[in-house]
């Protein structure tokens, strides 16, 4: 999908340029070679060179998208600090593999880049709930043309939605409210919505009137969302497919900046558990990490206190 949308873009705008480092086929840049093969630089197992690379193109009006695993993107991070992000050059990331990837194991986990790109001036990272936004968000990087953009997405299939004909900018910096409800509220960065909506089901059988919400962008937050979700629910709970440090940690500094941790907001983070999870199919993973629609049940219940289960239920 990422591979089709590219070209649907570059066909627009003939600025658009994609680079990768012998990550062709992984990343759908072979798709797109295949179109435009004088468009196309794959600079071999060189991360470093290929930001540069890109950085380089950027400062001479090009639209560069530099298609690296977001495990293979630490490898760069120097060039990413010191000759994007510094000099605010529009580089446009797309980070396959996010989250955890199934047989390709711990060294193909995109854990971390909610991180380590997370805590830099001027960058704007999404990460797509589905393959219908991932087509959005490939087509608001192109229009992003004033600083860097990092776009995560899992490796595997999507969940099957409706595709719009082309992808249309999405508003920099705003989620969306995908269910309603009153008493929890799940937030959701990546493609754990689906898991989120499942959640609030099965909590809605049990008398919890959960609203879901997509982030969309973890930089820069939609604070209005995170400040209505906060006043409006009990409990709060932000879930992402990364590492400590990333998504929650711009909920919390939210929180905490507005006074929103000084009452009573029960407020709990879902990310990955600080081990590194063999490989295995990604549903057993994401099952061991506790971020399936189990955890994500148990969690509230957690929240709300040991016994409230037993208590919804006796309600009921």
């Amino acid at each position: 999908m990422f591979g089709e949308s590219l070209i649907k873009e570059a066909k627009k705008d003939d600025k658009i340029v994609a680079i990768t480092a012998a990550m062709p086929s992984g990343t759908g840049i072979d798709l797109f070679e295949k179109v435009f093969p004088t468009r196309t630089f794959d600079v071999g197992i060189a991360e470093q060179h290929a930001v540069t690379f890109a950085a380089g193109l950027a400062t001479e009006g090009y639209k560069p998208f530099c298609a690296i695993y977001s495990t293979f993107l630490q490898r760069a991070y120097d060039q990413v600090v010191h000759d994007v992000a510094i000099q605010r050059l529009p580089v446009r990331f797309a980070m396959d593999r996010a989250g955890l990837v199934g047989a390709d194991g711990p060294t193909h986990a995109g854990s971390f880049d909610l991180a380590y790109l997370g805590c830099l001036p001027g960058f704007v990272i999404m990460a797509a709930a589905d393959e219908a936004d991932l087509v959005h968000m490939v087509a608001t990087q192109v229009a992003i043309d004033d600083r860097p953009s990092a776009l995560r997405y899992p490796r595997g299939e999507g969940v099957g939605v409706e595709m719009p004909a082309e992808g249309k900018p999405l508003e920099i910096g705003k989620g969306r409210i995908m269910r309603e409800g009153t008493k929890i509220a799940l937030l959701s960065l990546g493609t754990r919505l689906a898991e989120c909506l499942k959640a609030a089901e099965e909590l809605a059988s049990f008398g919890l009137s959960t609203t879901v919400a997509d982030a969309r962008f973890a930089k820069p937050l939609d604070t209005d969302l995170v400040v209505r979700l906060a006043n409006e629910h009990e409990v709060l709970i932000t879930i992402e497919e990364g590492a400590i440090g990333g998504f929650a940690a711009q909920v919390f500094q939210c929180l905490a900046d507005n006074g929103l941790l000084d009452g009573g907001l029960k407020v709990r983070s879902m990310i990955l558990p600080d081990i590194f999870i063999d490989q295995d199919s990604p549903t057993a993973m994401y099952a061991r990490a506790g971020l399936d629609a189990k955890g994500i049940v148990t969690k509230a219940f957690e929240a709300l206190g040991k016994n409230a289960k037993v208590e919804t239920v006796r309600l009921a």
